[in-house]
C-alpha cells in the first residue's frame, strides 16, 4: 500500500477499499468508539433532505451513510469508485441505486442534485479540489454541499493524544477487527496529512462554492463543512 501523500494513486486506493469492504462498517464502529453514528446524524441534520429531493452521497461505500437520506424521503444516489464496496452495499441494501463513479469525473449531468455530500472520502480522492469542483458541477444553483471529514483537534494536548492513537492504537485495533488491517495504516496517515478546518474551507471556496463554514465535532476530530452552490 502506498503511503499517504496527497498524490495518492487511485488504483491503490481503490484496491485498498475493495479489500476492507467486507468488514468496513464494523471496523469503523469499533475504531471510532461508536461516534461514527453520531457523525452521520450530524450530516443528515446539516443536509436537511426534503422528500423528493435528489441527493448525491459520494464515497458512499456500502450505503450506510445513504440509507438515512432514503428514510427521509429523498432520492439518494450512493456513488463510490470501489466496486467491492458497492457489491457489499447492494447485497445489504438492494433498493438503493448504487452507482460506480470517480470523484473527479462523476457520471452525472450538470445541475442534477439538490444536495451533495461526502463523508470521510474527500481526502481519498486523487485531487480533492477537482472533486469539490466536480461536485459543484452536478449541483443545481442554490443547492448545498456538506463535507464530513476527519480534521485537526482544536485543543493542543488532546491533539497529541489523538495522533498517538492514530499512528499506534488504530492499526493495532484494526488487526483484530478488519478484513485488511494494513489499509488502516494508510488511513491513519491520510488523516494526519489532511488540511485543517480553515484550509479545507479555503479549498471549498476555491472550487467555486459560496459561504463555506464549518462545525467541529468531537473536539475537532471531525469537521462538518457546509457551502452553497
Amino acid at each position: 500500500m502506498a503511503r499517504a501523500e496527497l498524490d495518492k494513486q487511485p488504483t491503490d486506493v481503490r484496491r485498498m477499499f475493495d479489500a476492507v469492504a467486507r468488514r468496513y462498517d464494523v471496523t469503523n464502529d469499533v475504531l471510532s468508539l461508536g461516534q461514527d453514528r453520531r457523525w452521520r446524524r450530524s450530516v443528515i441534520a446539516a443536509v436537511d433532505p426534503q422528500p423528493g429531493e435528489r441527493v448525491l452521497d459520494l464515497a458512499a461505500g456500502t450505503g450506510t451513510s445513504s440509507q438515512p437520506f432514503a428514510d427521509r424521503g429523498a432520492r439518494v444516489v450512493p456513488c463510490d469508485f470501489s466496486l467491492g464496496m458497492l457489491q457489499v452495499g447492494k447485497q445489504a441494501r438492494p433498493h438503493l441505486p448504487f452507482t460506480a463513479g470517480d470523484g473527479t469525473r462523476l457520471p452525472f449531468a450538470d445541475d442534477t442534485f439538490d444536495a451533495v455530500t461526502i463523508s470521510f472520502g474527500l481526502r481519498n480522492i486523487v485531487d480533492p479540489l477537482a472533486g469539490l469542483t466536480e461536485l459543484r458541477r452536478v449541483t443545481r444553483p442554490g443547492g448545498r454541499l456538506v463535507v464530513c471529514e476527519f480534521s485537526h483537534p482544536t485543543w493542543a494536548p488532546f491533539r497529541t493524544v489523538y495522533l498517538e492513537y492514530l499512528m499506534k492504537a488504530l492499526p493495532a485495533i484494526s488487526r483484530a477487527v478488519s478484513s485488511s488491517p494494513d489499509a488502516y495504516v494508510y488511513l491513519a496517515e491520510s488523516i494526519r496529512a489532511w488540511p485543517d478546518q480553515e484550509r479545507l474551507a479555503a479549498m471549498i471556496a476555491k472550487a467555486g462554492w459560496t459561504r463555506p463554514e464549518w462545525q467541529n465535532l468531537s473536539g475537532g476530530i471531525v469537521a462538518l463543512h457546509r457551502a452553497t452552490c
